[in-house]
């Protein structure tokens, strides 16, 4: 009996020793304070304007088109006064290379600006908190009302949030649909409840992304799901500009007033007012974490304080990491800007871009894709003559008709036919449209010995002098 009572009691003191690992961590909800200053309205700025150029450049008007259209059911996209075809696609390539290089130089000299000022998850997140603010009130006022039971205040509260935030994020949808598809028809179906199942779909889909992203998820998409706030550290160096937090100046930290003897403390008051204004919710006086995205927000708070404690502003601030080790001025940073790897990206992306316009300035007003007939490689017609069909793709990327003047070269006795009804040779193609045109190729037979030769159709452009030429083949059976 005795045995079996020390037994119960050393299990139980076994349980009680026991420590419960939870292996997922729900997430507390944040509610991000609201702040001003110099890196709130630089934020705001890029807001207006991003959001200006997102939802105002669709209607503007080119000519009788949309200024910037992808229209991928006719396969053109619409840049201004720019006409580019699936064959342009090199420009898509570069202006991809072009971002990403953007990014490293950026990302180099100041860390995260694109994540804290330019970024959709931050910028429709910032929205949908300004929204949020409107109707519920402040940090503050919102953690009480999520607190509170539902009462009538509550809901009607909650419902016009949602409501509000719905009905931004289905105009976004709209506005997104309306780069594909011309917007104004996409109104005027819209308004008729006439939308076809894809124009639904992806105003839905993007409008529930927007929703979901920028009023739930929010900081989770930058913590969990961006892939960049993992290889970020890879691009940093000791000169590059984080926010930092002071900690030589600041530590201890301590709470006082402005009366009280604060000489055994730094400058830190532990408001933790910081904390409060992030929007992922971390504390910057831990140091740089891969969460912080470079808003700068504790930055302006913590200056708010400093104000308000007559104390230099400056313990949150964009720095980096030598000019906190070695106390170095503004104009001593500046001068680390212009190191080896700052000049290599700036060199590379200044020659891919200027690249990339001077192909745009001199590219050719039109352009022609050759196909050969697969249904017939080779036939004998009539006078004796050995024949190859082939379909050529004129695509005007210019803003006016075009009349374009064909010829084939590269074979002695060569012949072009083709299902022009045009006289002389040309072919009109209209503004901005393609057309498909069979051609064929004839040589007397016997003159040239079996296998391929290689020929060229050459198209010319009166008006404008332009020529382009593309290398075919033609086939001589065995």
């Amino acid at each position: 009996m005795h045995s079996t009572t020390t037994s119960d009691m050393n299990q139980k003191a076994s349980i009680a020793n026991e420590v419960v690992v939870s292996l997922y961590a729900s997430q507390e909800k944040i509610y991000p304070r609201s702040v001003s200053g110099f890196f709130a309205q630089w934020r705001w700025v890029i807001i207006w304007l991003t959001q200006l150029f997102f939802y105002g450049v669709p209607w503007i008007e080119w000519g009788t088109r949309q200024a910037l259209l992808f229209d991928l059911e006719a396969k053109r996209f619409f840049i201004f006064g720019l006409v580019l075809y699936p064959q342009d696609l090199i420009y898509l390539t570069a202006l991809l290379i072009i971002s990403a290089l953007s990014l490293f130089l950026f990302t180099a000299i100041a860390g995260r600006l694109w994540c804290g000022y330019a970024c959709p998850q931050t910028v429709y997140t910032e929205i949908f908190l300004w929204i949020e603010r409107k109707i519920e009130g402040d940090r503050a006022a919102r953690i009480k009302l999520d607190a509170a039971d539902m009462s009538q205040h509550k809901l009607i509260k909650k419902t016009a949030k949602h409501a509000v935030w719905i009905l931004f994020a289905l105009w976004t949808g709209f506005t997104f649909v309306g780069y594909f598809t011309p917007i104004r028809e996409l109104m005027s179906t819209t308004l008729s409840l006439a939308l076809g199942p894809w124009q639904t779909f992806w105003i839905l889909f993007y409008g529930f992304a927007t929703y979901g992203n920028a009023g739930f998820m929010r900081e989770q998409v930058c913590k969990y799901m961006c892939p960049y706030a993992r290889f970020q550290s890879a691009m940093f160096d000791a000169d590059t500009l984080i926010v930092t937090y002071d900690e030589a100046r600041g530590e201890p930290r301590g709470s006082r007033n402005k009366k009280s003897d604060a000489s055994q403390l730094g400058a830190c008051i532990d408001c933790t007012l910081c904390v409060q204004v992030c929007p992922t919710g971390i504390d910057i006086r831990k140091g740089l974490q891969y969460e912080c995205i470079g808003c700068g927000a504790c930055a302006d708070v913590c200056d708010t304080v400093m104000d308000k404690m007559q104390y230099p502003r400056g313990l949150v601030k964009y720095s980096t990491q030598n000019a906190l080790t070695h106390q170095w001025s503004r104009n001593d940073i500046f001068k680390r800007i212009l190191r080896p790897r700052v000049l290599i990206y700036s060199g590379i992306l200044a020659s891919l871009s200027l690249g990339l316009i001077y192909s745009l300035a001199t590219r050719d007003s039109f352009r022609v894709d050759v196909v050969r007939d697969r249904g017939v490689m080779a036939r004998l017609v009539e006078g004796g003559m050995l024949e190859n069909v082939y379909r050529l793709q004129i695509m005007n990327a210019s803003e006016s008709d075009g009349n374009y003047r064909l010829s084939a070269q590269g074979i002695k006795g060569l012949e072009l036919d083709s299902d022009m009804t045009e006289t002389h040779q040309e072919i009109q193609v209209k503004s901005a449209q393609a057309r498909w045109v069979s051609v064929r190729l004839e040589v007397p037979d016997g003159s040239l010995p079996a296998g391929s030769h290689k020929v060229a159709f050459v198209i010319d452009n009166p008006k404008t002098k332009e020529r382009v030429i593309e290398k075919a083949v033609f086939i001589v059976p065995r």
